[in-house]
């Protein structure tokens, strides 16, 4: 079983996906009312009847909170744990409460043994399973010999129903597990691809930095010690020293803003590898050759946050990323199929602020959401 992972709360796909296990899972406890009940029918003993499916329906109820608790991967450990101890209690009550149930007409309790041999694969292990099993199989046999019913009658249904239950079940709970780990590891390499981008612009100030702040330091030190023998001498070196912090200050407002060279190719390449490795289909339309820097450093903003929007907001199976120069405007288009109600829109603060950002050089930011297609569009002015 998957101990943690990912909410299907914030997954379209993986809540529907989570909804139909359950629905499937949900039939087994159907059959642990219906066919049970088929010996409250038969039962002339109006008290017998009644304990009968008092416990029918408690086990019904117990058995519900542990398939809940197999498909529910980031509910607490304390949660699974009582829910197991429940249904263990609950099973034992069974015995002196449903096994007596039209005792020699119908193996009622053989059909909650199914129930339980099929429901062993998803508490415990294979090991542990089939010893459970083989308690169970004891505990069907003693209740046959017990109500007068058939020994084989009773192991058949037991085993043999237990076991085609089981099988369903752990390919179901399987193959849901699957799903959660293929989110996980998705989730896994967005974040990968956010702290490898981190690293990079890291690396980026530490270069940018680096060399200015090491000279700025020997500077300092020289006119520290020139200072007594030679204040005009020092004088210049403390001015060299501003000059120096000055022009460092510049190139960090520079990297951080986006307005250093940049290379629009190199960022739409990134891009569309990092939501390739995520699972999403991307198709990308390279720039225009003769776009200005100062263009494509906007456009290189506008970017790195729709594919941001793209990996958090919505769950994309393609998107499709264009840039077009038409005379003297340069325009991206960024499109992704996905989109939900709480993915970005007009009022998010990333799309908000990269609107200003535009605004203030003549551009502008657009964006619309038909169905589950969701746009954006951001046009910048280039010169003729």
């Amino acid at each position: 079983m998957v101990n943690d992972g990912v909410s299907p709360e914030a997954d379209r796909r993986l809540r529907r996906a989570r909804q139909g296990t359950l629905l499937s899972l949900a039939t087994g406890i159907w059959a642990s009312i219906l066919l049970p009940a088929v010996g409250l029918a038969r039962e002339p003993d109006p008290a017998r009847v009644t304990l009968g499916a008092l416990g029918i329906l408690a086990f019904a109820v117990s058995q519900a909170a542990v398939l809940y608790a197999a498909v529910t991967p980031w509910l607490d450990q304390r949660w699974r744990r009582r829910a197991q101890i429940g249904l263990t209690a609950v099973a034992v009550l069974t015995v002196p409460l449903v096994a007596p149930v039209a005792a020699g007409a119908w193996p009622t309790w053989a059909w909650l043994g199914a129930s339980l041999i099929g429901m062993a694969p998803l508490l415990v292990r294979l090991p542990t399973a089939l010893a459970v099993t083989a308690g169970i199989l004891l505990v069907s046999a003693g209740v046959a010999w017990w109500t007068g019913g058939s020994v084989w009658r009773h192991l058949a249904v037991s085993g043999g129903i237990g076991a085609g239950v089981a099988a369903v079940n752990w390919f179901q709970v399987w193959f849901w597990d699957l799903l959660v780990e293929a989110r996980q590891g998705q989730a896994a390499r967005a974040r990968l691809a956010a702290a490898e981008e981190r690293l990079r612009f890291a690396r980026d100030v530490h270069d940018v930095l680096g060399h200015s702040l090491t000279v700025i330091a020997l500077k300092a030190e020289l006119a520290a010690r020139l200072a007594p023998v030679d204040p005009e001498r020092a004088g210049r070196e403390a001015t060299e020293v501003q000059q120096l912090a000055a022009s460092a200050l510049t190139e960090v407002r520079e990297a951080v803003h986006g307005y250093r060279s940049i290379d629009l190719g190199e960022q739409l390449a990134a891009v569309a590898g990092v939501l390739r490795s995520c699972g999403v289909r991307c198709t990308v339309l390279p720039p225009p050759a003769d776009l200005p820097q100062a263009a494509a450093a906007e456009l290189a903003a506008v970017l790195r946050e729709a594919g941001t929007n793209v990996l958090r907001h919505s769950r994309a199976d393609w998107c499709r990323i264009r840039i077009d120069r038409e005379e003297n405007v340069a325009r991206m288009t960024v499109a992704n199929d996905g989109a939900d109600d709480r993915g970005p829109d007009e009022h998010s603060h990333g799309l908000r602020g990269l609107a200003d950002r535009l605004a203030a050089v003549g551009g502008e930011l657009r964006v619309r959401r038909e169905d589950a297609v969701f746009t954006l569009e951001a046009t910048v002015p280039v010169p003729a």
